[in-house]
């Protein structure tokens, strides 16, 4: 079917039909029709609103800004997400494409895919952006956190810190900066696990980054790991807030300046959980946080001398939910 007929049966909703009637349905008023609602001008009723407007999106005096709108830019995408895709087999309405057409699509792939690039800069662009996307993909991390890693490493890219250095392990340290910004509870360990590079290489990109950008990055807080490890750990809220508590009042201390925090943030699980009646192992939490039983064990005493053990006479316990209140 062309393109005219097309309009002519589906397309046409701005043609005035024979039915359409000048009147109001209530008062028999005159009515009148804006580009936003069609109202009566005697009992003011709303007719119809929300009109399709099918006029250009620029208003008069935004000579220098005209443009249509349309899917909104991201910047994952290495051009804006203003790319071209050339389907296979099927065509727009589902029908399969004859043998011909698809040879014929297939060459205007290739010569697409070959004019994608306008220089290996573009390249790398799109090569490093992609792996922003896998490694935030594979973390389960928001939208905000990719558009965000996504513009670091356009950033790195604009200020040459990607000459001599892996484009695999600038995209991870970049992911990694953005959750060290956000204060996100990833460890550079979880980063690695899920780059394609060594770990040694995210460690020294991301110094890169942050010595030669300034980085805003906050000094990572134990507290903000007991979530994620209670979560892992299975325990219940009461355990959760108290390893909490812990964890506070050992930072209000600076007992946490210089420690791992994931493994201070098990410590305090274990603490907290011998203090519940639920007798974790120490195995079992430093598993969980990815530290030695040895590091459990040391930050332990660090706790005990913090904060005593507390007694059940010292404790108040809620009877209804039995959490510490």
């Amino acid at each position: 079917m062309a393109t005219r007929e097309i309009y002519k049966t589906a397309f046409d909703e701005d043609v005035q039909t024979e039915t359409e009637s000048n009147q109001c349905p209530e008062c028999d008023g005159q009515v009148t029709t804006n580009a936003i609602e069609t109202i009566c001008e005697d009992c003011g009723l709303v007719i119809d609103e929300q009109r399709i407007d099918h006029g250009p999106e620029w208003r008069p005096h935004d000579q220098d800004q005209r443009k249509r709108m349309g899917a909104p830019l991201t910047a994952a995408r290495h051009d804006r997400g203003l790319s071209t895709e050339i389907g296979r087999r099927k065509d727009a309405n589902g029908n399969e494409l004859s043998g011909q057409k698809r040879q014929r699509l297939a060459r205007m792939r290739r010569e697409q895919s070959r004019g994608r690039f306008h220089s290996k800069a573009e390249r790398n662009l799109a090569h490093g952006l992609g792996e922003v996307r896998r490694i935030v993909s594979t973390l389960e991390f928001t939208e905000s956190v990719r558009d965000q890693a996504c513009h670091l490493f356009r950033s790195a890219q604009n200020e040459d810190l990607l000459r001599g250095r892996s484009i695999e392990a600038m995209a991870a340290a970049s992911v990694y900066g953005i959750c060290r910004c956000n204060g996100l509870s990833r460890t550079l360990e979880d980063i690695a696990d899920a780059a394609r590079v060594e770990q040694s290489r995210v460690r020294s990109a991301y110094k890169t980054l942050n010595r030669e950008l300034g980085l805003p990055a906050q000094p990572v807080r134990p507290g903000e790991f007991i979530p994620r490890l209670a979560s892992e750990l299975d325990v219940s809220d009461s355990i959760r807030q108290r390893a909490r508590r812990l964890a506070e009042e050992a930072e209000s201390t600076d007992a946490t300046t210089g420690v791992r925090p994931s493994g201070f943030a098990a410590a305090c699980l274990y603490k907290a959980g011998r203090d519940e009646g639920r007798w974790l192992t120490q195995t079992e939490v430093a598993e969980a946080a990815n530290v030695t039983t040895p590091t459990i064990r040391s930050h332990q005493d660090t706790l005990a001398e913090l904060v005593p053990e507390a007694s059940d006479s010292e404790r108040s316990v809620c009877t209804g939910c039995g959490a510490d209140v």
